[in-house]
């Protein structure tokens, strides 16, 4: 059995790549200690569809991406650019207190 090794989340809670949405994808299912394909029966989507989306791959229908995230306990949040960086401070803020 091929093991991936675990990806570490994004650093950052905005995600601006395919790729980038696709490891914190991965990342997720890999601390719910979930294989990937008792992932996908879990968020109702095949496994070929799973694997595109964490590898970052295009051709992922937004239905269905919204369908993995709430499979796996992950949101999305859209956002005004403008208001993206004062909002990442006060995360990394919150980070540096705990």
């Amino acid at each position: 059995m091929r093991r991936l090794s675990t990806p570490k989340p994004p650093e950052s809670a905005c995600i601006t790549s395919l790729s980038a949405l696709g490891q914190a994808v991965r990342a997720r299912r890999l601390a719910s200690a979930l294989r990937i394909d008792d992932a996908a029966a879990l968020c109702g989507v095949s496994v070929d569809l799973l694997s595109r989306l964490e590898n970052g791959r295009s051709g992922v229908t937004s239905d269905r991406l919204l369908r993995v995230l709430d499979g796996l306990g992950l949101s999305l949040i859209v956002l005004d650019k403008a208001s993206v960086p004062a909002i990442l401070q006060a995360t990394a803020q919150e980070r540096a207190v705990l």
